[in-house]
Protein backbone atom coordinates (compact mmCIF):
# COMPACT_ATOMS: atom_id res chain seq x y z
CA UNK A 1 0.00 0.00 0.00
CA UNK A 2 1.39 3.35 -0.97
CA UNK A 3 2.24 6.18 2.16
CA UNK A 4 0.13 9.27 2.14
CA UNK A 5 1.99 12.77 1.78
CA UNK A 6 -0.59 15.32 3.52
CA UNK A 7 0.05 18.90 3.05
CA UNK A 8 -2.32 22.31 3.79
CA UNK A 9 -2.04 25.36 1.92
CA UNK A 10 -2.85 28.57 4.77
CA UNK A 11 -3.46 31.50 3.22
CA UNK A 12 -5.58 35.03 3.77
CA UNK A 13 -5.42 38.21 1.97
CA UNK A 14 -5.28 41.82 2.36
CA UNK A 15 -8.88 42.20 0.83
CA UNK A 16 -9.76 46.17 -0.86
CA UNK A 17 -11.52 48.64 1.33
CA UNK A 18 -14.70 48.26 -0.51
CA UNK A 19 -15.48 52.09 0.24
CA UNK A 20 -12.53 53.28 -1.11
CA UNK A 21 -12.43 56.49 -2.59
CA UNK A 22 -9.12 58.53 -3.58
CA UNK A 23 -7.68 60.99 -0.76
CA UNK A 24 -5.27 63.03 -3.06
CA UNK A 25 -3.58 64.96 -0.11
CA UNK A 26 -3.33 61.58 1.60
CA UNK A 27 0.03 60.76 3.26
CA UNK A 28 1.60 57.42 1.76
CA UNK A 29 1.95 56.02 5.41
CA UNK A 30 -2.27 56.44 5.50
CA UNK A 31 -2.30 54.46 2.13
CA UNK A 32 -2.98 50.79 3.25
CA UNK A 33 -5.17 51.63 5.58
CA UNK A 34 -7.01 53.35 2.60
CA UNK A 35 -6.60 50.74 0.03
CA UNK A 36 -7.22 47.89 2.06
CA UNK A 37 -10.21 46.93 4.66
CA UNK A 38 -10.52 47.10 8.36
CA UNK A 39 -12.34 43.66 7.89
CA UNK A 40 -9.24 42.16 7.29
CA UNK A 41 -8.05 41.69 10.77
CA UNK A 42 -11.75 40.90 11.81
CA UNK A 43 -11.28 37.96 9.51
CA UNK A 44 -7.92 37.09 10.50
CA UNK A 45 -8.68 36.59 14.65
CA UNK A 46 -11.72 34.80 13.33
CA UNK A 47 -10.27 32.15 11.41
CA UNK A 48 -6.69 32.54 14.04
CA UNK A 49 -10.00 30.68 16.67
CA UNK A 50 -12.11 28.93 14.72
CA UNK A 51 -9.23 27.04 12.73
CA UNK A 52 -5.35 28.00 13.12
CA UNK A 53 -5.41 27.82 16.88
CA UNK A 54 -7.01 24.29 16.87
CA UNK A 55 -5.73 22.47 14.16
CA UNK A 56 -2.26 23.56 14.52
CA UNK A 57 -2.74 22.19 18.57
CA UNK A 58 -3.92 18.68 16.73
CA UNK A 59 -1.42 18.56 14.37
CA UNK A 60 1.62 19.51 16.75
CA UNK A 61 0.44 16.58 19.23
CA UNK A 62 0.18 13.85 15.88
CA UNK A 63 4.03 15.09 15.21
CA UNK A 64 4.66 14.33 18.46
CA UNK A 65 3.42 10.65 18.00
CA UNK A 66 4.79 9.99 14.64
CA UNK A 67 2.21 11.87 12.23
CA UNK A 68 4.34 14.05 9.18
CA UNK A 69 2.62 16.52 7.33
CA UNK A 70 3.76 19.81 4.64
CA UNK A 71 2.94 23.75 5.44
CA UNK A 72 2.82 26.11 3.15
CA UNK A 73 2.04 29.50 4.30
CA UNK A 74 1.82 33.00 2.39
CA UNK A 75 3.88 35.86 3.59
CA UNK A 76 1.02 38.10 3.64
CA UNK A 77 -0.80 35.34 6.40
CA UNK A 78 2.63 35.67 8.37
CA UNK A 79 2.27 39.58 8.29
CA UNK A 80 -1.37 39.53 9.55
CA UNK A 81 0.00 36.74 11.90
CA UNK A 82 2.70 38.96 13.28
CA UNK A 83 0.64 42.03 13.75
CA UNK A 84 -3.00 40.64 15.31
CA UNK A 85 -2.22 36.82 16.53
CA UNK A 86 1.20 36.43 17.45
CA UNK A 87 0.03 33.43 19.53
CA UNK A 88 -1.03 31.69 16.41
CA UNK A 89 2.48 32.26 15.04
CA UNK A 90 3.92 30.72 17.51
CA UNK A 91 1.96 27.58 17.21
CA UNK A 92 2.89 27.63 13.49
CA UNK A 93 7.02 28.04 14.23
CA UNK A 94 6.68 25.18 16.09
CA UNK A 95 5.34 23.16 13.46
CA UNK A 96 7.95 24.81 11.26
CA UNK A 97 10.41 23.41 13.61
CA UNK A 98 9.46 20.11 13.97
CA UNK A 99 11.57 17.36 12.54
CA UNK A 100 7.97 15.28 10.74
CA UNK A 101 6.55 18.61 9.22
CA UNK A 102 8.46 20.61 6.21
CA UNK A 103 7.56 23.98 4.89
CA UNK A 104 6.95 24.31 1.19
CA UNK A 105 7.75 27.24 -0.70
CA UNK A 106 5.18 30.10 -2.75
CA UNK A 107 5.14 33.67 -3.23
CA UNK A 108 5.59 35.59 -0.91
CA UNK A 109 2.13 37.52 -1.92
CA UNK A 110 0.12 34.01 -2.74
CA UNK A 111 0.15 36.21 -6.52
CA UNK A 112 -0.74 35.53 -9.64
CA UNK A 113 2.76 36.75 -10.89
CA UNK A 114 3.79 33.02 -12.22
CA UNK A 115 1.20 34.03 -15.40
CA UNK A 116 2.84 37.09 -15.96
CA UNK A 117 4.92 37.49 -19.48
CA UNK A 118 8.07 38.05 -18.00
CA UNK A 119 8.93 35.81 -14.42
CA UNK A 120 11.34 38.04 -13.09
CA UNK A 121 8.25 39.27 -10.67
CA UNK A 122 7.89 35.76 -10.11
CA UNK A 123 11.18 34.50 -9.32
CA UNK A 124 11.39 37.77 -6.64
CA UNK A 125 8.50 36.92 -4.62
CA UNK A 126 9.30 33.21 -4.35
CA UNK A 127 12.48 34.53 -3.23
CA UNK A 128 10.99 36.53 -1.05
CA UNK A 129 8.98 34.19 0.36
CA UNK A 130 12.31 31.66 0.61
CA UNK A 131 13.65 34.15 2.77
CA UNK A 132 10.93 34.94 4.83
CA UNK A 133 10.83 31.07 5.92
CA UNK A 134 14.57 31.54 6.95
CA UNK A 135 14.24 34.61 9.18
CA UNK A 136 10.87 33.90 10.77
CA UNK A 137 11.02 29.35 10.95
CA UNK A 138 14.91 29.06 10.44
CA UNK A 139 14.23 26.46 7.38
CA UNK A 140 14.58 27.14 3.17
CA UNK A 141 11.53 25.08 1.37
CA UNK A 142 13.26 22.86 -0.88
CA UNK A 143 9.62 21.96 -2.07
CA UNK A 144 7.47 24.97 -4.33
CA UNK A 145 3.91 24.98 -4.91
CA UNK A 146 2.22 27.81 -6.84
CA UNK A 147 -0.55 30.34 -6.14
CA UNK A 148 -3.08 27.63 -5.74
CA UNK A 149 -0.94 25.08 -7.94
CA UNK A 150 -1.01 27.00 -10.78
CA UNK A 151 1.49 25.14 -12.84
CA UNK A 152 2.46 24.52 -16.51
CA UNK A 153 5.64 24.00 -18.46
CA UNK A 154 7.56 27.53 -17.94
CA UNK A 155 6.41 27.40 -13.77
CA UNK A 156 8.59 23.70 -13.76
CA UNK A 157 11.62 25.25 -15.49
CA UNK A 158 11.31 28.66 -12.91
CA UNK A 159 11.70 26.16 -10.05
CA UNK A 160 13.96 24.49 -11.45
CA UNK A 161 16.41 26.99 -12.15
CA UNK A 162 15.70 28.11 -9.19
CA UNK A 163 17.15 24.95 -7.10
CA UNK A 164 13.71 23.17 -5.96
CA UNK A 165 13.64 19.86 -5.52
CA UNK A 166 10.27 18.91 -6.93
CA UNK A 167 7.29 20.99 -7.39
CA UNK A 168 3.44 20.65 -6.21
CA UNK A 169 0.35 20.45 -8.95
CA UNK A 170 -2.86 19.09 -9.54
CA UNK A 171 -3.23 15.70 -10.68
CA UNK A 172 -5.71 16.54 -13.93
CA UNK A 173 -6.81 14.31 -16.00
CA UNK A 174 -7.06 16.26 -19.19
CA UNK A 175 -2.75 15.87 -18.44
CA UNK A 176 -2.45 12.63 -16.98
CA UNK A 177 -5.14 10.73 -19.63
CA UNK A 178 -5.10 6.99 -18.05
CA UNK A 179 -1.93 7.11 -15.71
CA UNK A 180 -2.85 7.66 -11.78
CA UNK A 181 -1.65 10.76 -9.77
CA UNK A 182 -0.72 8.52 -7.09
CA UNK A 183 3.33 8.45 -8.75
CA UNK A 184 5.98 10.64 -9.15
CA UNK A 185 6.30 12.33 -12.93
CA UNK A 186 9.02 14.73 -14.07
CA UNK A 187 8.56 17.85 -15.85
CA UNK A 188 11.21 20.22 -17.63
CA UNK A 189 13.90 18.39 -15.68
CA UNK A 190 12.23 18.36 -11.81
CA UNK A 191 10.24 16.12 -9.71
CA UNK A 192 5.81 16.43 -10.05
CA UNK A 193 4.23 15.94 -6.78
CA UNK A 194 0.39 15.47 -7.93
CA UNK A 195 -2.65 16.12 -5.61
CA UNK A 196 -4.96 13.23 -5.74
CA UNK A 197 -8.21 15.49 -6.55
CA UNK A 198 -10.89 12.89 -5.66
CA UNK A 199 -8.72 11.99 -1.91
CA UNK A 200 -8.22 15.69 -1.71
CA UNK A 201 -11.91 16.68 -2.50
CA UNK A 202 -13.72 13.90 -0.23
CA UNK A 203 -12.32 16.13 2.98
CA UNK A 204 -12.00 19.34 1.73
CA UNK A 205 -15.73 19.42 -0.12
CA UNK A 206 -17.51 16.92 0.29
CA UNK A 207 -17.04 16.09 4.23
CA UNK A 208 -20.02 17.70 5.41
CA UNK A 209 -22.56 17.11 2.31
CA UNK A 210 -25.29 15.15 3.52
CA UNK A 211 -26.25 14.49 -0.03
CA UNK A 212 -22.99 12.66 -0.76
CA UNK A 213 -23.38 8.57 -0.73
CA UNK A 214 -20.33 8.32 1.34
CA UNK A 215 -21.73 10.68 4.08
CA UNK A 216 -20.89 10.79 6.65
CA UNK A 217 -17.11 10.32 6.03
CA UNK A 218 -15.22 9.51 9.31
CA UNK A 219 -11.86 8.19 9.77
CA UNK A 220 -11.32 4.73 9.26
CA UNK A 221 -13.59 4.74 6.10
CA UNK A 222 -10.59 7.11 4.90
CA UNK A 223 -7.83 5.28 5.82
CA UNK A 224 -9.06 2.28 4.43
CA UNK A 225 -9.62 4.08 1.08
CA UNK A 226 -6.37 5.13 1.49
CA UNK A 227 -4.83 1.77 2.56
CA UNK A 228 -6.28 0.11 -0.67
CA UNK A 229 -5.23 2.51 -3.26
CA UNK A 230 -2.62 1.62 -5.71
CA UNK A 231 0.46 3.84 -6.75
CA UNK A 232 3.76 4.94 -4.77
CA UNK A 233 2.64 7.70 -2.73
CA UNK A 234 -1.01 9.87 -2.26
CA UNK A 235 -0.79 12.92 -2.26
CA UNK A 236 -3.50 15.04 -0.28
CA UNK A 237 -2.93 18.90 -0.05
CA UNK A 238 -6.01 21.10 1.39
CA UNK A 239 -6.71 24.64 2.07
CA UNK A 240 -5.85 24.31 5.94
CA UNK A 241 -8.94 26.32 6.78
CA UNK A 242 -11.24 23.70 5.74
CA UNK A 243 -10.63 22.76 9.78
CA UNK A 244 -13.16 24.77 11.24
CA UNK A 245 -13.80 27.75 9.65
CA UNK A 246 -15.09 26.06 6.42
CA UNK A 247 -16.51 22.74 8.25
CA UNK A 248 -17.16 23.85 11.54
CA UNK A 249 -16.07 22.02 14.92
CA UNK A 250 -20.08 21.11 14.93
CA UNK A 251 -19.21 18.76 11.73
CA UNK A 252 -16.57 16.68 13.48
CA UNK A 253 -14.20 17.98 11.22
CA UNK A 254 -11.73 18.31 13.81
CA UNK A 255 -12.37 14.72 15.32
CA UNK A 256 -11.72 13.44 11.62
CA UNK A 257 -8.39 15.07 11.43
CA UNK A 258 -7.18 13.65 15.02
CA UNK A 259 -8.16 10.30 14.64
CA UNK A 260 -7.14 10.28 11.03
CA UNK A 261 -3.11 9.63 11.97
CA UNK A 262 -4.08 6.56 14.27
CA UNK A 263 -6.46 5.40 11.68
CA UNK A 264 -3.58 5.45 8.74
CA UNK A 265 -0.89 3.89 11.39
CA UNK A 266 -3.63 1.03 12.54
CA UNK A 267 -4.00 -0.08 8.40
CA UNK A 268 -0.49 0.33 8.07
CA UNK A 269 -0.02 3.59 6.17
CA UNK A 270 2.98 5.60 6.31
CA UNK A 271 2.72 9.52 6.36
CA UNK A 272 5.85 10.94 4.62
CA UNK A 273 6.44 14.01 3.70
CA UNK A 274 7.08 15.78 0.32
CA UNK A 275 11.03 15.90 -0.12
CA UNK A 276 10.97 12.18 1.53
CA UNK A 277 8.94 10.97 -1.73
CA UNK A 278 11.28 12.74 -3.80
CA UNK A 279 14.33 10.44 -2.35
CA UNK A 280 12.26 8.10 -2.42
CA UNK A 281 10.70 7.11 -5.17
CA UNK A 282 11.69 7.25 -8.95
CA UNK A 283 9.67 9.18 -11.77
CA UNK A 284 7.21 7.16 -13.63
CA UNK A 285 7.09 9.34 -16.75
CA UNK A 286 7.15 13.07 -17.81
CA UNK A 287 4.35 15.56 -17.69
CA UNK A 288 3.90 18.22 -20.39
CA UNK A 289 1.76 21.17 -19.75
CA UNK A 290 1.82 23.77 -22.31
CA UNK A 291 -1.77 25.32 -21.06
CA UNK A 292 -1.91 26.49 -17.34
CA UNK A 293 -3.66 23.78 -15.16
CA UNK A 294 -4.41 24.60 -11.05
CA UNK A 295 -6.57 22.87 -8.36
CA UNK A 296 -9.30 25.95 -8.62
CA UNK A 297 -13.08 25.10 -9.93
CA UNK A 298 -13.93 22.06 -12.16
CA UNK A 299 -12.15 23.83 -14.99
CA UNK A 300 -9.00 22.92 -13.27
CA UNK A 301 -7.14 25.83 -14.95
CA UNK A 302 -7.06 29.47 -14.61
CA UNK A 303 -10.68 30.62 -15.67
CA UNK A 304 -11.00 31.69 -11.68
CA UNK A 305 -8.67 34.68 -11.43
CA UNK A 306 -8.97 35.49 -15.42
CA UNK A 307 -12.05 33.66 -16.90
CA UNK A 308 -14.14 36.46 -17.44
CA UNK A 309 -13.35 40.57 -19.47
CA UNK A 310 -13.12 42.14 -16.27
CA UNK A 311 -10.55 39.35 -15.03
CA UNK A 312 -8.64 39.77 -17.77
CA UNK A 313 -8.22 43.78 -17.72
CA UNK A 314 -7.75 43.59 -14.19
CA UNK A 315 -4.50 41.39 -14.68
CA UNK A 316 -3.27 43.02 -17.98
CA UNK A 317 -3.58 46.61 -15.81
CA UNK A 318 -1.74 45.03 -13.07
CA UNK A 319 1.18 43.61 -15.29
CA UNK A 320 1.38 47.10 -16.78
CA UNK A 321 1.77 48.64 -13.34
CA UNK A 322 5.67 47.31 -12.95
CA UNK A 323 7.18 50.93 -14.39
CA UNK A 324 4.77 52.61 -12.02
CA UNK A 325 5.65 50.67 -8.44
CA UNK A 326 7.78 53.08 -6.93
CA UNK A 327 6.24 51.06 -3.74
CA UNK A 328 6.70 47.54 -4.43
CA UNK A 329 4.70 45.94 -1.72
CA UNK A 330 1.34 47.54 -2.76
CA UNK A 331 1.87 46.54 -6.07
CA UNK A 332 2.48 43.12 -5.16
CA UNK A 333 -0.42 43.23 -2.80
CA UNK A 334 -2.50 43.72 -5.62
CA UNK A 335 -1.20 40.90 -7.31
CA UNK A 336 -2.83 37.99 -4.50
CA UNK A 337 -4.80 36.40 -6.78
CA UNK A 338 -7.89 36.53 -4.65
CA UNK A 339 -8.94 39.80 -6.08
CA UNK A 340 -9.23 38.38 -8.92
CA UNK A 341 -11.00 35.22 -7.53
CA UNK A 342 -13.96 37.86 -6.07
CA UNK A 343 -14.33 39.05 -9.61
CA UNK A 344 -15.54 35.73 -11.49
CA UNK A 345 -18.71 34.97 -13.28
CA UNK A 346 -19.48 31.94 -12.84
CA UNK A 347 -22.51 29.72 -12.14
CA UNK A 348 -23.53 26.17 -10.66
CA UNK A 349 -21.54 24.94 -7.81
CA UNK A 350 -18.50 26.72 -8.76
CA UNK A 351 -20.23 29.86 -8.77
CA UNK A 352 -21.31 29.14 -4.95
CA UNK A 353 -18.17 28.62 -3.54
CA UNK A 354 -16.57 32.31 -5.20
CA UNK A 355 -20.05 33.78 -4.15
CA UNK A 356 -18.86 31.81 -0.16
CA UNK A 357 -15.34 33.56 0.02
CA UNK A 358 -16.15 36.69 -1.64
CA UNK A 359 -16.83 40.11 0.58
CA UNK A 360 -17.66 41.63 -2.40
CA UNK A 361 -20.22 41.21 -5.32
CA UNK A 362 -18.05 40.49 -8.74
CA UNK A 363 -19.19 44.21 -10.36
CA UNK A 364 -17.75 45.92 -7.05
CA UNK A 365 -14.85 43.98 -6.38
CA UNK A 366 -13.71 45.13 -10.28
CA UNK A 367 -14.25 48.47 -9.40
CA UNK A 368 -12.87 48.80 -6.52
CA UNK A 369 -9.73 46.88 -7.89
CA UNK A 370 -9.29 49.46 -11.04
CA UNK A 371 -9.91 52.32 -8.80
CA UNK A 372 -7.19 51.31 -6.19
CA UNK A 373 -4.65 50.60 -9.01
CA UNK A 374 -5.64 53.82 -10.93
CA UNK A 375 -4.90 56.11 -7.41
CA UNK A 376 -1.92 53.84 -6.81
CA UNK A 377 -0.46 54.94 -10.66
CA UNK A 378 -1.43 58.02 -10.30
CA UNK A 379 -0.10 59.13 -6.77
CA UNK A 380 3.41 57.69 -8.06
CA UNK A 381 3.39 59.44 -11.70
CA UNK A 382 3.97 62.02 -9.35
CA UNK A 383 7.59 60.97 -8.88
CA UNK A 384 8.33 59.45 -12.36
CA UNK A 385 10.89 60.77 -14.25
CA UNK A 386 8.76 61.02 -17.61
CA UNK A 387 5.37 61.81 -15.74
CA UNK A 388 3.97 62.73 -19.32
CA UNK A 389 4.23 59.90 -20.87
CA UNK A 390 3.34 57.89 -17.52
CA UNK A 391 0.07 60.08 -17.80
CA UNK A 392 -1.00 58.73 -20.78
CA UNK A 393 -0.38 55.07 -20.24
CA UNK A 394 -1.62 55.03 -16.87
CA UNK A 395 -4.82 52.52 -15.58
CA UNK A 396 -8.42 54.59 -15.29
CA UNK A 397 -11.12 54.01 -12.91
CA UNK A 398 -13.78 52.79 -14.17
CA UNK A 399 -15.88 56.47 -14.72
CA UNK A 400 -12.75 57.24 -16.85
CA UNK A 401 -12.46 54.06 -19.13
CA UNK A 402 -13.39 54.33 -22.78
CA UNK A 403 -16.47 52.56 -22.66
CA UNK A 404 -17.42 51.38 -26.82
CA UNK A 405 -21.23 51.67 -27.74
CA UNK A 406 -23.19 52.29 -30.80
CA UNK A 407 -26.20 53.70 -31.93
CA UNK A 408 -27.76 51.62 -29.57
CA UNK A 409 -25.71 52.05 -26.70
CA UNK A 410 -22.89 50.85 -24.85
CA UNK A 411 -21.65 46.97 -26.42
CA UNK A 412 -19.76 45.33 -23.54
CA UNK A 413 -16.20 46.35 -24.33
CA UNK A 414 -14.11 48.90 -22.21
CA UNK A 415 -10.54 50.13 -22.13
CA UNK A 416 -9.03 51.00 -19.03
CA UNK A 417 -5.76 52.00 -20.30
CA UNK A 418 -4.12 52.58 -23.94
CA UNK A 419 -2.85 49.61 -24.58
CA UNK A 420 -6.33 48.03 -23.97
CA UNK A 421 -7.68 50.88 -25.92
CA UNK A 422 -5.63 49.27 -29.10
CA UNK A 423 -6.89 45.80 -28.56
CA UNK A 424 -10.25 46.59 -28.61
CA UNK A 425 -10.00 48.10 -31.88
CA UNK A 426 -9.56 44.94 -33.65
CA UNK A 427 -12.54 43.52 -31.71
CA UNK A 428 -15.44 46.16 -31.71
CA UNK A 429 -17.57 45.97 -34.48
CA UNK A 430 -17.07 48.72 -37.29
CA UNK A 431 -20.40 50.95 -37.02
CA UNK A 432 -18.64 51.57 -33.19
CA UNK A 433 -15.77 52.44 -34.58
CA UNK A 434 -17.31 55.18 -37.13
CA UNK A 435 -19.90 55.58 -34.06
CA UNK A 436 -17.42 57.47 -32.02
CA UNK A 437 -15.22 59.05 -34.71
CA UNK A 438 -18.45 60.88 -36.38
CA UNK A 439 -18.72 62.13 -32.99
CA UNK A 440 -14.73 62.82 -32.11
CA UNK A 441 -15.10 60.66 -28.76
CA UNK A 442 -12.15 59.21 -29.45
CA UNK A 443 -9.94 62.23 -30.10
CA UNK A 444 -11.91 64.14 -26.69
CA UNK A 445 -10.80 61.00 -24.79
CA UNK A 446 -7.30 61.25 -25.46
CA UNK A 447 -7.13 64.38 -24.91
CA UNK A 448 -9.33 65.39 -21.83
CA UNK A 449 -8.56 62.10 -19.69
CA UNK A 450 -5.23 60.41 -21.42
CA UNK A 451 -3.49 64.28 -21.49
CA UNK A 452 -2.28 63.20 -25.35
CA UNK A 453 -3.56 66.13 -27.73
CA UNK A 454 -0.39 65.24 -30.14
CA UNK A 455 -1.74 61.27 -30.71
CA UNK A 456 -5.54 62.78 -30.29
CA UNK A 457 -4.94 65.10 -33.40
CA UNK A 458 -2.92 62.72 -35.17
CA UNK A 459 -6.08 60.20 -35.07
CA UNK A 460 -8.97 62.94 -36.04
CA UNK A 461 -11.65 61.85 -38.95
CA UNK A 462 -9.58 58.18 -39.57
CA UNK A 463 -12.49 55.56 -39.76
CA UNK A 464 -10.59 52.80 -40.80
CA UNK A 465 -9.75 50.52 -37.74
CA UNK A 466 -6.26 49.22 -38.82
CA UNK A 467 -4.93 53.22 -39.41
CA UNK A 468 -6.17 53.56 -36.16
CA UNK A 469 -4.79 51.07 -34.33
CA UNK A 470 -1.49 51.48 -36.66
CA UNK A 471 -1.12 55.02 -35.29
CA UNK A 472 -2.42 54.48 -31.77
CA UNK A 473 0.27 51.23 -31.65
CA UNK A 474 3.35 53.82 -32.61
CA UNK A 475 2.54 56.35 -29.94
CA UNK A 476 1.73 53.82 -27.35
CA UNK A 477 5.09 52.02 -28.51
CA UNK A 478 6.87 55.21 -28.00
CA UNK A 479 5.78 55.99 -24.72
CA UNK A 480 6.06 52.91 -23.05
CA UNK A 481 10.34 53.18 -24.45
CA UNK A 482 10.18 56.53 -22.22
CA UNK A 483 9.38 54.41 -19.28
CA UNK A 484 11.44 51.57 -19.67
Amino acid sequence: MPPICIGFEVHQPYRLNRQFEPVPKMKKKDLFDNYFDGLNKEILVRVAEKCYNPATKIILEKLDDGFSCSFSLSGILIEQLEKWSKDTLLLFEQVARHKNSEMIGQTYYHSIASCFHDKTEFREQVRLHSDLMYDQFKVRPVIFENTEFTFNNDVAATAKDMDFSGIFTEGVDRVLGWRSPNHLYTCKGIPVLLRNTRFSDDIAFRFSNRSWDMYPLTADIYAQWIAASEGDVVNVFLDYETFGEHFWQETGIFDFISSLPHELAERGVESILPSDSISRFSPVGEIDVRETISWADLEKDTSAWMGNDRQRAAFHAVQLARPFAIDKPIWRYLQTSDHFYYMASKYGTCGEVHTYFSHHEAEDAFKTYMRVLADYELRNIRVMKNRKSAKTLRTLTPEQAFHFAGPSGFIGHSAYNLNQFEELLYIVPKDSIQFHQERGDFSRWITDILEDPRLAESIAGLTERHDLARIIKERKDLLWSHLR
